[in-house]
Order: C-alpha cells, then sequence, then structure tokens
C-alpha cells in the first residue's frame, strides 16, 4: 500500500484531486497575479502606441519635447503605471511559487484552503532568500540557453524541481542548500521525478492551452484579438525581418500572421499560470512523499523538546513584526492550524 502511494499515478491523481477540490479559490488567487501582468504590458503598449503617434504634434505645442532628455523622460512616465501594475502582479505570481506550497498542509487536513494572506507573508518575510533563490534559477536559465548545456540543464532541472518545496518547508537552507537538499531527494526517484514531471507538463503547458486554444478559434475571440493587436504589430520592422528571412530561404512574415501567432502564445501563456497552483501541489505532494511523508525537516524525538523547526520561529517572528500592522495579528497562526469549521 505504502509502495501504491509513493507511485507517481498516485501523486499525481491526489495533486488533481487537491487542486480541483479548491479549483475556485486558486482560479481567484491567480487572478491579479495572471491578468496583472498582461493589464500592465496592455496599458504600457497602448500609451506607448499612442504617444508616439501623436508625438509629433505634440513637439509642435510642447517645444521642451524636441529636447532628447525631455522626450525620454515622458516615455518613461507613461510607461510608467503600465509598468508598475506589471511589476507587482509579476512578484506576486514568483511568490505564490512559495505560498501554494505553504497552503499544502491544510489541503491535506483539511481539504481546504484559506487564509491566503498568511501564506504570501510567510514567504514575503524572507524575500531577501527567496529573491536570492530565484536568482540562482535564472542564471540556471540563461545557462540553459547555449546549445552545449541543453541535455545537462534538463537532467539538473529534474534533480532542482523541488527547490521551492524546499524553500517552503526548510526555511533554515540557503539557495544553493534548496538546490542541495532537492537533488539528495530527487537521488534514486530521477525516473518517477521525471514522469511526474512529464505528465503535470503535458497537462498544464500542453493539453489545457490546447483545449483553450481551439475554444478561442471557434468562437473567434483569437480573430478578434488579433484584429486588435495589428495597430501595434504594424509598429515592428517586419520588413527588415523578411529581408532577413530571404537571405536564408525562408517564407516571409505576414501581418495577420505574426498577429495571429501573439495573440495565440498570450491566450496560452494565461492558461499556464493559472495552473501554477497544479504544478506546486504536485511537488509539494512528491516532496512530501520521498520526504518520509512529513512537510518539513525530520528531526529526532530528542532534538523535539530542546528546540523548534524553523518554520515555528518564523511564525513567532512574524507575529512580532506584524502587531503593528492591520493584518489580524492570528493570521499567520490560522494559516497553519486546521479549519476550525472542518
Amino acid at each position: 500500500m505504502s509502495k501504491k502511494k509513493n507511485s507517481p499515478i498516485y501523486i499525481f491523481a491526489e495533486a488533481l484531486k487537491l487542486y480541483f477540490s479548491n479549483f475556485d479559490k486558486f482560479v481567484k488567487y491567480m487572478t491579479f497575479p495572471v491578468l496583472g501582468q498582461f493589464l500592465g504590458l496592455l496599458l504600457t503598449l497602448v500609451l506607448s502606441y499612442f504617444y508616439a503617434i501623436n508625438l509629433p504634434n505634440l513637439a509642435k505645442k510642447i517645444p521642451a519635447l524636441n529636447d532628447f532628455s525631455t522626450l525620454l523622460l515622458f516615455a518613461i512616465l507613461i510607461c510608467l503605471p503600465g509598468l508598475t501594475i506589471f511589476l507587482k502582479a509579476f512578484w506576486e505570481y514568483l511568490v505564490a511559487y512559495g505560498a501554494v506550497n505553504s497552503m499544502l498542509e491544510n489541503m491535506i487536513k483539511s481539504g481546504k484552503v484559506y487564509d491566503f494572506d498568511a501564506h504570501t507573508e510567510l514567504i514575503k518575510r524572507r524575500t531577501v532568500s527567496f529573491v536570492g533563490l530565484w536568482a540562482l534559477v535564472g542564471l540556471f536559465s540563461l545557462l540553459s540557453l547555449i546549445p552545449f548545456f541543453w541535455v545537462p540543464c534538463a537532467v539538473f532541472a529534474i534533480f532542482f524541481v523541488l527547490i521551492f518545496q524546499v524553500f517552503t518547508f526548510e526555511p533554515e537552507q540557503t539557495p544553493l542548500g534548496c538546490a542541495k537538499r532537492s537533488l539528495e531527494l530527487v537521488k534514486g526517484h530521477f525516473a518517477s521525478t521525471f514522469l511526474l514531471i512529464a505528465l503535470v507538463g503535458a497537462l498544464t503547458y500542453f493539453l489545457i492551452p490546447q483545449i483553450a486554444k481551439v475554444f478561442c478559434d471557434y468562437t473567434h475571440i483569437t480573430l478578434a484579438l488579433s484584429n486588435l493587436t495589428k495597430p501595434f504589430i504594424m509598429l515592428l520592422p517586419i520588413a527588415e525581418w523578411n529581408n532577413i528571412l530571404a537571405y536564408i530561404y525562408l517564407p516571409p512574415l505576414k501581418l495577420d500572421e505574426v498577429a495571429m501567432f501573439v495573440v495565440s502564445s498570450f491566450i496560452a501563456q494565461i492558461f499556464i499560470q493559472y495552473t501554477l497552483p497544479l504544478r506546486s501541489i504536485l511537488c509539494g505532494v512528491w516532496y512530501k512523499s520521498l520526504n518520509g511523508g512529513k512537510l518539513g525537516v525530520n528531526t529526532d524525538s530528542k532534538k523535539k523538546s530542546k528546540s523548534k523547526r524553523p518554520s515555528d520561529k518564523l511564525m513567532e517572528e512574524s507575529h512580532k513584526k506584524l502587531t503593528s500592522k492591520k493584518l489580524d495579528r492570528n493570521i499567520l497562526k490560522r494559516a497553519m492550524e486546521k479549519d476550525s469549521e472542518s
């Protein structure tokens, strides 16, 4: 029976059950992190577009715009509102990588998700370490762009797949320590881990976006959105790109095709980002399985009476830090306890 519970198929099914039993809450939780990014980019593009097409007339009315530094300053100010929304949403999306893992213990105990602010705050309390972890991920991603490192990076990506789970459940770990700990957990279970990542990747990166694409194509949503994006696409140097493509005997780019591709890519990306909780839950359940059925550091019974888990210390520190804030001082405690209604 224990072997069955540790099998990739069982882990995958358990993750699906936990995710879809709280589907509406996860959709609500991810709405700003996902749609906020696209709203910010859209606002930036729209304001920049109207600024660009009206610049000649504005320069006549406002002579200061003929100066490059003033021109640049106005461009930055115009882009600032959209970029602010985008960066705020992007940061919340990155935080969700850890916050969803923090919610897992509630889901396993009661099957419910509650106190989103508390779980988010637990990650934000460790901003420096969290940014360091993402910097490590960024460096690894840049390295993976070099063709020579494609295969090694693909292998190590499987070994490092649990770094955000380690970060959440083992707060004493450094960013490098998270990578090392993930490697230790996955070592000896590479094939099962690869199968799990393949299953959830096929579902969230291919199947769900494809279903969404078919629906949007059938209802002409893609076509309508592509028509709206054409004015922005026309600003791109497509003619110059086609000259380059002609030299390497590739077919030229067409405005309609580029617009449809951009819109389809955005739609797919929206659904991929919305399903982040499913991927995090699956990795969290797998972490629990590989960690002896526990969400956190395994400690000896002798040490338990003398020391507290780093996460417990973090909770106490968070209580002290948040006493002077409007946030309910008990919210962090409730985030780690079973729902009183269950």
